[in-house]
């Protein structure tokens, strides 16, 4: 019988933290970004999904909630981070984008659906191959991480 399983994208505080050391770095520095580089912006953070179940797996839906309106984008890599922090670079970062967004007016959070379903499938790919995913979320419109509550659904 399928049951659901839901896993949840958990901020990566240290690596965020890390990431923003490396941006400051390089403006205390006055020097470049390697070519290719993503550096944080204020507003984007590194979240993680330890995937418990990677065979077996279907896309169901996306989870989210958010406090207040605004958009958030949620922005799956191909990184695999190691013990020296290798710099994202922007060639990881995975089409496409799961774009969420609340509007003033209402209760709901939309999304492109065919976007979503199409990351979603993506994931599953991916859970194969890898124990740990990693998203790169960029908050607008007012939004911050205390306002999100996401997670990724999967039958089993």
């Amino acid at each position: 019988m399928a049951s659901e399983l839901e896993l949840p994208l958990v901020p990566d505080v240290p690596l965020t933290d890390c990431m923003r050391l490396r941006a400051q770095s390089l403006r205390q520095r006055n020097e470049k970004p390697q070519d290719g580089e993503k550096l944080l912006r204020p507003n984007e953070y590194i979240y993680r999904v330890d995937f418990s179940q990677q065979h077996n797996l279907r896309f169901v839906r996306w989870d989210v909630a958010l406090e207040k309106p605004g958009k958030v984008d949620v922005v799956g890599t191909s990184q695999h981070w190691t013990p020296d922090l290798t710099p994202l670079m922007r060639r990881q970062l995975l089409e496409p984008v799961g774009v969420f967004w609340k509007r003033p007016d209402s209760r709901e959070v939309e999304c492109n659906e065919a976007d979503i379903l199409e990351f979603g499938e993506r994931l599953v790919e991916l859970a194969k191959i890898r124990k740990v995913m990693y998203f790169l979320l960029a908050y607008d419109d007012g939004l911050e991480p205390a306002h999100l509550k996401c997670s990724v659904v999967f039958r089993v």
